[in-house]
């Protein structure tokens, strides 16, 4: 475990930090399969600051940061909300984003993003942990899959005017 990494809850006072850190990490894993038109569009209207203060005050989101000493490397979205119908449960919890930069790769910052998901998880009693990733995206896929999520349908996501599919992902808590 990478002990130098620290989780924060992000709050409404965050609006900037989050934003640059989901704008970056988004860019850094999908700019270069992605038209320069379709990553504006979706970045304008997903990391809007208004869009994030939102996110930040909902009481069924929660952004956690992690920091490196005085640097956002990673970010980690909670969202309890409706699950898709194949999941056949209620008690779940989306991991709806969960980025690190790419210099923090393969220094477990993922995984300890991924641990407080669990954690949570498991504090409110859920069955299920769920999320979406892109077909395109294999890097992300195995680490999924080498930390118990398994496959159950897809969805379309929709980036700028792009329909793109994401695997449906979940992981008995």
């Amino acid at each position: 475990m990478n002990t130098t990494i620290q989780l924060y809850k992000a709050a409404s006072k965050d609006v900037a930090i989050v934003r640059e850190i989901a704008m970056q990490t988004f860019l850094e894993t999908f700019r270069e399969y992605n038209t320069e038109e379709n990553m504006k569009a979706y970045l304008a209207n997903t990391f809007s600051p208004e869009k994030i203060k939102l996110e930040l005050n909902d009481p069924h989101t929660a952004i956690y940061l992690a920091m490196h000493q005085e640097d956002v490397v990673g970010y980690l979205k909670l969202k309890k909300s409706d699950p898709p119908k194949e999941l056949e449960s209620h008690k779940v919890l989306e991991i709806e984003r969960i980025y690190v930069l790419k210099d923090f790769h393969g220094k477990s910052v993922g995984l300890l993003l991924l641990e407080r998901a669990i954690a949570i998880a498991k504090e409110h009693h859920l069955d299920y942990l769920w999320l979406g990733v892109w077909e395109h995206n294999p890097r992300a896929i195995r680490f999924y899959e080498k930390n118990g999520f398994n496959s159950f349908g897809n969805h379309v996501f929709i980036l700028g005017e792009d329909k793109q599919n994401d695997i449906l992902m979940k992981r008995p808590v």
